[in-house]
């Protein structure tokens, strides 16, 4: 792994809830053609392939800012785990990307920078660097010797699983510690298909969740086999109905982590961990949507690190129709993009037949026009912001093309405008903030 030339921009921070936009990444050029195709949710060859070098370059200079940051730097305990990532990638440099861009390692990196530059917040867990790097060394062969500490008991190795140690202490670890077949081990399990992994290990895997999502503990073998059920029926409706986003789920989606019983939520998307969703058990048809819904917020997430679409902060003051809170504009134009991806996929799949499919169609797309002029009315929102929300709105339009049958779109807008009246009912001092 080449080693981020110092003085690499700083990885941004996150921002408080009320700040501004980070810097966006230097070095990324999105063509006015590119912006309108992502603009669409369309999936795309060149769209993917620019997702994901935004994400590796943003992965790399959140580590190269951890290095920096790190008492002793380059030459401290951190410098030489990172010289161990360096020796592994000189052999096998598929293996230590496959580490370092695991999305988990990104939830990570932002929380360590983030404590280092706190020195009276908690301490950094700057000896995970020397777990990512055994993990490194472990996949690529290499002969290694490396000391980790497990926490309570365990001691994970992303992109591999955990080790339990047999005895309490500081751990050992070389090129033969990791054996699949050891009782003391837990491998991370792998979905159908071998491109996306469950994970219900890693401690960053869901690091900075919101309330209504919470991570379930590591599930039973009969738990991993009910999510290789969903899961490949889910991948199967989206193969048939929309290949297209079905192959981005696999271009894009690393790993799913399950969410427990309890959690509110259905599905969430962490920024710090691209490539990441935390979804709960749901019928292959709903892990479908939620899926095509989730990808969307990081495809969104990835162009704003590079593009500023506007210049709004946290403040929450919007209706959004899929939701019962007032949300921020950055939570509006998230929310209307996933759901403009959904009333694309539900149209198709209602194009093959599927139960039900049109009506969700007319309520996504529904929901989606009655928010469109509110984005595209925002002062914040910046000329590339209004180029892209102008996108959304031509892709929208586009759907006339193929309306579901009988009256269920102007039935879905009726009853959404309905709902839109109610809600500045209840909120009057935000009704300026909707449409009319």
């Amino acid at each position: 792994m080449t080693r981020p030339a110092p003085g690499t921009t700083p990885a941004p921070v996150p921002r408080p809830r009320a700040g501004p936009a980070p810097t966006p990444l230097p070095g990324f050029a999105v063509t006015s053609h590119l912006l309108r195709a992502f603009s669409s949710t369309e999936p795309g060859a060149e769209g993917t392939r620019l997702v994901r070098d935004i994400r590796r370059s943003k992965r790399l200079v959140l580590l190269r800012g951890v290095l920096d940051a790190a008492p002793g730097g380059a030459d401290g305990e951190t410098g030489q785990h990172w010289a161990l990532l360096e020796e592994a990638e000189r052999h096998a440099p598929g293996a230590v990307r496959d580490v370092l861009h695991y999305p988990a390692t990104g939830a990570w990196a932002e929380e360590t920078l983030r404590r280092l530059h706190e020195p009276h917040g908690p301490a950094p867990d700057l000896a995970h660097l020397g777990a990512l790097a055994a993990a490194a060394a472990l996949r690529a062969g290499v002969t290694f010797k490396i000391t980790l500490r497990p926490l309570h008991g365990r001691l994970v190795l992303p992109t591999l699983g955990l080790l339990r140690p047999a005895r309490p202490g500081p751990v050992a670890l070389t090129e033969r510690s990791w054996d699949p077949a050891d009782p003391a081990v837990l491998a991370l399990h792998s979905l159908p298909g071998g491109r996306t992994a469950l994970d219900d290990l890693d401690p960053y895997r869901a690091l900075g969740h919101p309330a209504s999502v919470r991570p379930a503990r590591r599930l039973t073998p009969k738990g991993h086999k009910r999510w290789d059920i969903q899961w490949t029926g889910a991948l199967t409706l989206l193969e048939r109905y929309d290949s297209t986003r079905a192959g981005e789920v696999g271009e894009l989606l690393r790993t799913l982590v399950p969410l427990a019983g309890g959690a509110r939520s259905t599905g969430a998307t962490l920024p710090a961990a691209a490539g990441s969703v935390l979804v709960r058990g749901q019928t292959p048809p709903a892990l479908a949507a939620t899926l095509v819904h989730e990808v969307q917020h990081g495809k969104l997430t990835a162009l704003a690190d590079v593009l500023t679409l506007h210049t709004a902060d946290r403040t929450p003051c919007y209706w959004a129709p899929w939701r019962g809170d007032p949300r921020p504009l950055e939570g509006l134009l998230h929310g209307a993009y996933a759901h403009l991806a959904l009333a694309g996929y539900w149209q198709r799949a209602a194009l093959y037949g599927a139960r039900g499919a049109w009506a969700r169609h007319a309520r996504c797309r529904a929901q989606v026009a009655a928010v469109l002029p509110v984005l595209q009315a925002a002062r914040e929102l910046t000329v590339t912001g209004r180029e892209f929300t102008a996108g959304m709105a031509t892709a929208e339009r586009a759907m006339d093309d193929l309306p579901p049958p009988g009256d269920q779109y102007a039935t879905a807008r009726r009853t959404v405008d309905h709902e839109r009246r109610a809600w500045c009912g209840e909120h009057p001092e935000l009704a300026a903030f909707t449409a009319s």
